[in-house]
């Protein structure tokens, strides 16, 4: 019979090592699968392109040179403008 127990035993203690390795050798490749996983993640982000760029914004519709002159000719009706007003507004646009 102690030779049956200590058989047991011997056997209980290799399993139990067999398991024990076992779980280490599979939480260590685990670790290594998702370490590569997320190298490759990291490769792939660095490869992509970059977003493309915004489109511009459309710019403002120009006025034509007569529309703003008869606009100040209006504001100077009003009396928001005074003559040097006028004139000074006047000279800047047609100089553009």
């Amino acid at each position: 019979m102690p030779g049956l127990i200590r058989g047991v035993a011997r056997t209980a203690v290799v399993a139990g090592t067999a398991t024990a390795v076992s779980n280490r050798v599979s939480r260590r490749q685990g670790e290594r699968w998702q370490t590569q996983q997320e190298d490759e993640w990291q490769a792939q982000q660095a490869q992509a392109p970059p977003p493309p760029p915004a489109p511009a914004a459309p710019a403002a519709p120009q006025k034509s040179t007569v529309d703003e002159l008869k606009e100040l000719a209006e504001l100077k009706q009003q009396g928001i403008l005074t003559d040097e007003e006028l004139a000074a507004q006047k000279a800047k646009i047609l100089a553009a």
